[in-house]
């Protein structure tokens, strides 16, 4: 059972490095799903959308920059 504990946490680290940069884009891209069509804001709903993204991206960059 440990043998496949230890299988199951090297495939999850395979994809999923850092599990608080996958569930902030997982958490960004509900609200955005959510939020987004409700501020009705046309053709800026991508740059926000993208940008939203970035944010993410650049806080997980400098949160490892720091390790």
């Amino acid at each position: 059972m440990n043998g496949l504990r230890t299988a199951l946490s090297e495939l999850w680290g395979l994809f999923v490095e850092d599990g608080r940069y996958a569930l902030a884009i997982v958490v960004w891209l509900l609200l955005a799903w959510r939020v987004l069509p409700w501020l009705r804001l046309g053709e800026w709903s991508a740059p926000v959308f993208a940008a939203g993204l970035l944010a993410i991206l650049v806080e997980s960059v400098l949160r490892r920059a720091r390790h």
